[in-house]
Order: structure tokens, then C-alpha cells, then sequence
């Protein structure tokens, strides 16, 4: 990762959602930033004003005179920026018609249109941040609770980075003994390095298990919990639907097979943000439709995170219901008894020994227990971390696939010596984890990787 700033054309792009509102904000971020903002811009010479100043004034055309905005320009000048470049922002009102004509006239005046992502690349490629901080600010943008954004935050302020650098810094640090045994093995001390390269390959092993403890937590709170509503037909699932979103969502009526297709919607449940999916009663029928119906809802489990398993406490446990929880035995599931306001005839005890699930009985008519129901689901993935001091966590499956390739080259390491392997050999992959541990980071990662990472950016991030 580069430590010097890197020369770039200027760009330009709308950093803010197009569409109407109060305000939008279009920036820049180059050398030649405030040249350019200057030529359009009527109310200060924008090129004498100092750092981390705004400026009030309107943006006029140069060409027709034609005053497009009233403005507010903040300026902010290298090196201490997002991309540690020269960086112009407009504060115009917001609108597409106006954004978009600030826009043409800086790109008519000298700026590029930035790619998506590149104002957030340029601050990773001139040292401003590393590639976890740079994968935080879009989940910053994304994040659907608070709690995601509190460890986006985290990442955001090194946290990730902090621990990734310790653990090549314990490689890097044998490595460079392996070296002098290499070139001095007169002094024969390969077996006192074979046991540091044991030990330390060990150590960084536990530490990269505890990171990948917290990459379901992590990306559960990045990308929200696929969460399968199943049941048979008019157990209540719609309801349930209906009551976590607090909207009515989905229709609810006393007729069996009433939803015939999927319907999804995110909520955000004690912290735990959750993409619910309401499914049709998986059943055997021969309705056209409501088959399909069932069909999907099959498949909406096969890619559920979590399943709440409906049943209607009122009636006896059917051959149905057995069916449905033989389906989800592999699942991480909330077996729920509903209607229990109508009386039971099937026990907590029962279904708790059927499925070795939590098991809460509710009444969503009634809206009884419900507030139980929502503590399940938080304690079932996220327990022990919400008061936790040490919130970094693996956020992505990028960052999971390297740790796990790192991993595994440690291993690699460590049988190899216990084979007595020479230590030439088994520094292979001892050197190939701490280039893998870079990956993450940025620090050994190859361009088409970095290209990739900051292409799924939106426009002016």
C-alpha cells in the first residue's frame, strides 16, 4: 500500500442519492479540484481561501453567464482529506435537473467522471486507509441496525487492521531467523527455528480461529439474516410477517393457502437485522398456483440463515408437521407454538424433544410473549458479543476465504516440520500465510483484486 501520494487526474461525481430533497452534494477530489470549482463558482476566489473553509456564492456557467445554484463550496486541501488529495464539495439544493447540471459544467471544465468506488480507492491507494477500512465505509452506507454500524465503525477506525498486522508481524519476525539459518548454517540452529516456526504459526492459528468465530455474527449483520417463515397453511405465519415489520405486509384471513408466493421484507430485530421471508404452506395440494407457491417457499429454506417453524399449538402435531421439521433438521431454527390463547394440545416439552430447538410459545392474536420471541432470536447469534469489548469482526466472505487460507498454510507448516522438512521447504507457505494475511489488509493484494473490491462501491463513495 502506498505511503506517497499517488498523481491522478481530477473526478467528479454526485455523492449523494438523485432525487429530490433538501440538499445534494457534488465532489471532487484531485489536483487541479479547486481550479476547477473556481471557474464555476461566483463569490470568493476560491483558489486563496484557506483549508477546511465554506464559501457562500452561486454556480454560473462560464460560457452563457447563466447562474445554475445557490451554493455553499466547502474546500478542503491535501493532505489531511478522505483521499488525501484537494477535495471540493457543493452543497446545492437538491433536485436531478440542478445536481446534474453542476456536474456537466465541472466535468466541461476539466474534471472525469469518477468510476464507482473511486474517491474511497484513492484514499486506500495513497495510505489514507487499508482495504478493511475501505470494505467499513460501504458498510457504514449499508448497515441496516445500529449495532452493524457500530462495527463498521470499528473496522472503520483500524480495528480488523490492528489485529491482521500483529499476526504478520509474529511471521515476519521468524522469518527473518529462517533467513539467517539459511545463510549461516554453520551456526546449526534449525531446530531452535523449527520451534519458534511451530510456535508462532500455533499462535497466529488461534488467533485467526477467533476472528472466524465472528464472521456469522459479522456477516449476518452486513448483509441481514435470511430468515424462512415456515409452516403449514394458516398457522400464522403472515401474522408473524406482519407483526416484525409492523406494517401489513402480507394478507392474513382464516383461508388456508392465502399466500401464495414468497414475500420478503427487512426488520431489524433487537439489533439483529433480518431479511424475512414469508412462505407459502409447504403442503401437498393441486392447486397450479398455490404448487408453485410451495415450490418457492422450498427453496427460500434451502437458503434460509434461520428458520422460525410455525405451529398451530390448537391441533394435534400432524404427519405434515413432522415433515416440516425432518426438512429443517440441519437449519439453525425457533420452533414457535402460536394460538396459544385457543389452549394447547402440543407442549413446549414435546416439540422442544422433536426438534432440540429453542422453543417459544406465543400468541400473535393476543400479542402474547412476542417480546420473548425477539430475545430468542438475538441470544441464538449474537450472544455474548453485545457487551463484548473487543468488537472486530470478519465482516465478509473475502476476508473469511483468506484467513482460511492462511490458515491452512500454517497447518501446512506445522506438519511439515513435524516430517522434519527442511526449513527452506516449510518456509514456503510460512512466507505464503503472511502474503495471504496482506491480502486482506491490501498490503500484498494484486491490482485486478483492489479493482474488483472497489468496483461494487456506488458513485461517489
Amino acid at each position: 500500500m502506498a505511503q506517497t501520494l499517488t498523481e491522478f487526474d481530477t473526478i467528479a461525481a454526485i455523492s449523494t442519492p438523485i432525487g429530490e430533497g433538501g440538499i445534494s452534494i457534488v465532489r471532487m477530489s484531485g489536483e487541479d479540484a479547486v481550479k476547477i470549482a473556481n471557474q464555476v463558482f461566483k463569490g470568493a476566489n476560491l483558489t486563496n481561501v484557506p483549508t477546511h473553509t465554506i464559501h457562500y456564492g452561486h454556480i454560473v456557467d462560464p460560457i452563457s453567464g447563466q447562474v445554475i445554484d445557490e451554493v455553499m463550496v466547502s474546500v478542503m486541501l491535501a493532505p489531511k482529506t478522505f483521499t488525501r488529495e484537494d477535495i471540493v464539495e457543493i452543497n446545492c439544493h437538491g433536485g436531478i435537473v440542478v445536481t446534474n447540471h453542476i456536474l456537466q459544467l465541472l466535468l466541461k471544465n476539466g474534471a472525469r467522471m469518477a468510476d464507482p468506488g473511486e474517491f474511497t480507492k484513492r484514499a486506500f491507494v495513497n495510505g489514507r486507509i487499508d482495504l478493511t477500512q475501505a470494505e467499513s465505509v460501504m458498510d457504514i452506507v449499508r448497515a441496516k441496525t445500529d449495532k452493524a454500524r457500530q462495527i463498521a465503525e470499528k473496522q472503520l477506525e483500524g480495528g480488523l487492521l490492528e489485529k491482521i498486522r500483529a499476526m504478520r508481524q509474529e511471521i515476519l519476525d521468524t522469518l527473518a531467523n529462517v533467513e539467517v539459518n539459511i545463510d549461516y548454517p554453520e551456526y546449526d540452529a534449525d531446530t531452535v527455528t523449527a520451534k519458534q516456526m511451530t510456535s508462532v504459526s500455533q499462535s497466529v492459528i488461534k488467533k485467526i480461529d477467533r476472528l472466524l468465530k465472528t464472521a456469522s455474527e459479522g456477516t449476518a449483520l452486513r448483509n441481514g439474516l435470511a430468515t424462512a417463515i415456515i409452516g403449514q397453511p394458516n398457522v400464522g405465519k403472515s401474522s408473524l410477517l406482519n407483526y416484525l415489520t409492523q406494517s401489513d405486509t402480507a394478507i392474513v384471513t382464516d383461508v388456508a393457502g392465502t399466500t401464495r408466493d414468497t414475500l420478503e421484507e427487512y426488520v431489524s430485530v433487537k439489533g439483529v437485522p433480518l431479511k424475512l421471508i414469508d412462505t407459502a404452506g409447504i403442503r401437498h395440494t393441486e392447486n397450479k398456483v398455490e404448487k408453485i407457491g410451495v415450490e418457492r417457499s422450498k427453496k427460500a429454506l434451502a437458503k434460509a440463515d434461520l428458520v422460525l417453524l410455525l405451529f398451530d399449538s390448537s391441533k394435534e402435531l400432524s404427519a405434515e408437521d413432522n415433515a416440516l421439521i425432518a426438512a429443517t433438521a440441519e437449519k439453525k431454527r425457533i420452533a414457535i407454538l402460536n394460538k396459544t390463547d385457543l389452549g394447547q394440545k402440543i407442549t413446549a416439552a414435546q416439540i422442544k424433544q422433536l426438534t432440540k430447538s429453542p422453543v417459544i410459545a406465543i400468541s400473535i392474536l393476543q400479542k402474547q410473549n412476542l417480546e420473548q420471541l425477539e430475545k430468542t432470536i438475538k441470544e441464538l447469534f449474537f450472544q455474548g458479543i453485545e457487551n463484548s469489548n473487543d468488537q472486530v469482526m470478519v465482516t465478509n466472505q473475502r476476508q473469511v476465504g483468506l484467513l482460511e487460507k492462511a490458515k491452512k498454510q500454517l497447518q501446512d507448516v506445522i506438519q511439515a516440520l513435524k516430517d522434519e522438512v527442511p526449513l527452506d521447504i516449510a518456509q514456503i507457505d510460512f512466507n505464503g500465510a503472511w502474503d495471504t494475511l496482506g491480502q486482506i489488509t491490501g498490503e500484498s493484494s494484486p491490482d485486478e483484486l483492489v479493482n474488483e473490491l472497489f468496483s461494487q462501491f456506488c458513485l461517489g463513495k
